[in-house]
């Protein structure tokens, strides 16, 4: 059987913790910033935690 490829999109959007978790970024950080408080752009750059009913699939793109 082939190598699976990894999902070179998937790939620059989520890193796998040590734990096995999947880390993501946070949307809204790009433009339209001078409405968004500071606490909120903090909180913004951040990273969060992909939810357990998505982990699978994204796990499945990123199989290295």
């Amino acid at each position: 059987m082939p190598k699976m490829k990894t999902h070179r999109g998937a790939a620059k959007r989520f890193k796998k913790t040590g734990t096995g978790k999947i880390k993501r970024s946070k949307a809204y950080t790009s433009h339209i910033l001078t409405k968004k408080s500071p606490k909120r752009k903090r909180k913004l750059r951040k990273a969060g935690i992909v939810f357990k009913g998505d982990q699978r699939r994204i796990a499945q793109l990123l199989p290295y």
